[in-house]
């Protein structure tokens, strides 16, 4: 990807070895979304900006679990799908979504599939680029798009390697669940069978979803993205995306959980992928591993982790020459490699088989 990625990298940790903590973080975005860095505000505005993007309101349940009020009738009316805007508030801030709505919807609770997008990218990209919408239209579940604002990041990543990011009830994360949740209110959506997945730094905040809010979130999928509690700064985000970070010793969380990584992937090391699969999986019981091939396509690599009693807890995909890229994605999305298999249709196979669990 261009600019150089290692350049890029070494300039971020020049940038917050020297404390220009807010040029660092726009090196760090710029890697992940293979741009060049926009030039450098005054000095005085960052460290504004820098002040007012630290601070995250810890919340209540109450303030992101509340339902929102119905949705005008017959919104849901058997019909075409349908792609509306919308936006969701709560105590932690703003942001917009678009909410793909299959045909038929409304005559019975359907599945919510969440789709966190990469860097640069936006809603429309992504489901273009992942083709969600159209196994949406085959199979008949939901689809919930959030939006990163320009304004909480320049370059629209998910803050997935700041501390106050990283729990429930804080920051994104509790943004993310209220909006969820507002879906849920509004459509008809069945609650056991509710689901996350995203790209790179869409993928990382999926993974942190999914550990924050089990209760919500039946299942994970993390394409090109990195464990939850890898970097807590930029500093251990610069050194997780290069493949020397350790995920927090949490323990295995349990949480179904599909992986897909590119090991041609220079901008989030390959090593990140098997560090999300631990620290869903853990190390107890079997790993069953097969190789994949299609002809004129990629081959892959599938690990498949089972517990004890066989129930499978993860799969890790690591498809061989993929770089920073969506598998099996469309061209009329960024970061897609057409060649690989198709992520979109594996995770959604991997979700359906994993309903939420009693208890949570």
């Amino acid at each position: 990807m261009t600019p150089d990625f290692q350049q890029l990298m070494r300039n971020a940790a020049r940038l917050t070895r020297s404390g220009d903590l807010h040029a660092a973080t726009a090196a760090i975005q710029a890697a992940l979304a293979g741009t060049t860095p926009a030039p450098p505000a005054p000095r005085a505005m960052r460290d504004m900006a820098d002040v007012i993007d630290v601070a995250a309101r810890e919340l209540t349940d109450t303030d992101i679990d509340t339902p929102a009020p119905p949705g005008p009738a017959g919104d849901d009316a058997p019909g075409p799908g349908r792609f509306v805007a919308g936006s969701h508030s709560n105590a932690a801030g703003r942001r917009d979504f678009k909410l793909y709505i299959p045909p038929g919807a409304g005559g019975r609770a359907l599945p919510l599939v969440v789709m966190l997008h990469g860097c640069t990218q936006n809603p429309d990209d992504f489901a273009a680029g992942t083709a969600m919408n159209e196994l949406a239209d085959a199979q008949g579940f939901y689809v919930l798009y959030p939006a990163q604002s320009q304004q909480a990041n320049p370059q629209r990543c998910w803050s997935w390697f700041k501390h106050n990011h990283q729990a429930r009830g804080r920051g994104e994360p509790a943004l993310l669940a209220g909006m969820t949740r507002e879906v849920m209110a509004d459509h008809a959506v069945d609650a056991e069978r509710v689901y996350v997945a995203g790209l790179s730094a869409g993928g990382a905040m999926a993974a942190i979803l999914g550990d924050a809010y089990p209760d919500l979130y039946a299942a994970v999928g993390v394409h090109s993205g990195l464990a939850t509690g890898i970097a807590t700064d930029l500093p251990s985000a610069l050194g997780a995306m290069q493949g020397g970070g350790k995920p927090a010793a949490n323990g295995a969380s349990g949480v179904p959980t599909i992986v897909f990584h590119g090991d041609a992937d220079t901008t989030v090391h390959p090593a990140n992928g098997q560090h999300v699969v631990m620290a869903s999986a853990g190390t107890a019981g079997s790993v069953e591993v097969e190789q994949l091939s299609t002809p004129g396509g990629r081959a892959a690599t599938r690990s498949v982790h089972r517990a004890p009693d066989g129930t499978v807890l993860a799969e890790h995909w690591l498809v061989h020459g993929t770089a920073h890229a969506w598998s099996g994605g469309s061209g009329r999305g960024s970061y897609t490699d057409a060649r690989g298999p198709d992520a979109s249709a594996e995770m959604l196979r991997f979700f359906m088989a994993h309903p939420r669990r009693s208890g949570h």
